[in-house]
C-alpha cells in the first residue's frame, strides 16, 4: 500500500548518485515516502537509466520543446501535478529551476549544495568548481548543505548541514569524493527531516 506515503520527484542531469542514496534510504529506513518520479533534462542519463530501471515514472523536459520559458515553466507544473508530487528533490540538477515551479512547491523543494552555505554557493558554483575555490580560499572544512529552494541559486532556508575535513594533500577531485559520501547520508537525513516536519 503506498497510499500514505508522500510522492517525490527527482530532478536530475547525471548519474543520480544521491537518487540512488534516496532510493535506497527510503527503503531501508522504511519512511513513508516513494520516488514516483525522475525528472531531468537530458533524455539519456544514469539517473534516467536507474529510474526506468526500478520502474520510477521518467520525463525529459528541456525549454528547447517549447515556444517559450513560460510554456516550459507552466507544462513542468502540469506534469509534476499530473504525476501527483508532494515533494521534488534536485540532485544534480543542472539548470535554475523556473520561478513558476518554486512558487507551486513552497518550503517542499530541497537541494544539495556540495560546501558550507553561505559559503561557495550561488551561480557558477557547482561539481568540481565549488572544491577549487574551497581549496584556493585555504578552508580546513567544508561539507555540504541540504536547503528549500527559492527563486536565487543557493539562497533558500538552510535544512540541515555537515561537515568534512579538508586535507593538507587534497585535490579538488579527493574533496570533492569525500564531500560526495557525506551528501550521500547527509540526503536521506533531511528528506526524513522534512517528512517529520510536514507530518508534526
Amino acid at each position: 500500500m503506498t497510499t500514505n506515503k508522500t510522492r517525490i520527484a527527482l530532478f536530475c542531469s547525471g548519474s543520480g548518485s544521491n537518487f540512488k542514496a534516496l532510493f535506497e534510504a527510503i527503503r531501508n529506513k522504511q519512511l513513508p515516502a516513494e520516488i514516483v518520479l525522475c525528472l531531468s533534462n537530458r533524455a539519456r542519463s544514469g539517473a534516467m537509466e536507474f529510474a526506468e530501471q526500478n520502474g520510477i515514472a521518467t520525463e525529459h523536459i528541456t525549454e528547447k520543446q517549447f515556444g517559450s520559458f513560460d510554456e516550459f515553466a507552466e507544462k513542468m507544473v502540469d506534469r509534476l501535478k499530473e504525476h501527483k508530487i508532494d515533494i521534488i528533490l534536485l540532485a544534480g540538477y543542472m539548470r535554475k529551476v523556473p520561478d513558476a515551479v518554486v512558487a507551486a512547491f513552497p518550503e517542499r523543494m530541497l537541494n544539495i549544495h556540495p560546501a558550507l552555505l553561505p559559503k561557495f554557493g550561488g551561480e557558477g558554483m557547482y561539481g568540481i568548481h565549488v572544491h577549487t575555490a574551497v581549496l584556493e580560499a585555504g578552508e580546513t572544512e567544508t561539507g555540504a548543505t541540504v536547503h528549500f529552494v527559492n527563486e536565487e541559486y543557493d539562497k533558500g532556508e538552510i535544512l540541515l548541514q555537515r561537515t568534512v575535513p579538508v586535507l593538507p594533500d587534497d585535490t579538488p577531485e579527493t574533496l570533492a569524493a569525500r564531500v560526495l559520501a557525506c551528501e550521500h547520508a547527509l540526503y536521506p537525513d533531511a528528506l526524513e527531516k522534512l517528512l517529520t516536519l510536514q507530518r508534526s
